[in-house]
């Protein structure tokens, strides 16, 4: 796989235009791809990384630019990639009885990163952790999830 280069920021995926962009994408078959990059890391110009796709990205950017979390950094019709500021935090989730099917309706309605460990769904949370759970409000108060972290 080719390095991707990335050398300019087109916006911010808080911006109500490019977050329809990036819904939409999902919906299209595309992939919303996460670059973490370390608060330490934010202030460099250029700098070598992977994406949580394992696509490799050389980061090469104008003395002008900035990067903040959520900085849109490369958009096609297939494939986007957005900045992260640090680990990635990840929302533990339990499936409780009949729970699963729901959860997993839910989170793939919702476009949610997933990973699976210890029967648990792991949620990635690129937003405050209260969004999440105002979604999961209800699946939570009906005794089909309980949220462990």
């Amino acid at each position: 796989m080719s390095e991707l280069l990335l050398n300019n920021v087109l916006g911010n995926r808080n911006d109500p235009e490019l977050a329809k962009k990036l819904h939409n994408l999902g919906h299209r078959g595309g992939h919303v791809e996460t670059l973490v990059v370390s608060a330490e890391d934010l202030p460099r110009r250029r700098f070598h990384a992977q994406t949580d796709y394992g696509t490799p990205c050389f980061v090469v950017l104008p003395r002008d630019v900035t990067l903040d979390d959520g900085s849109l950094l490369y958009l096609t019709d297939h494939k986007a990639v957005v900045l992260k500021v640090g680990a990635q935090d990840w929302l533990h989730l339990q499936p409780l009885d009949d729970g699963a099917l729901a959860l997993g309706y839910l989170a793939g309605n919702l476009h949610w990163r997933v990973r699976f460990a210890d029967g648990c769904l792991l949620v990635a949370m690129d937003q405050p952790r209260d969004t999440y759970l105002a979604r999961l409000h209800e699946l939570e108060r009906e005794g089909k999830v309980k949220v462990l972290e």
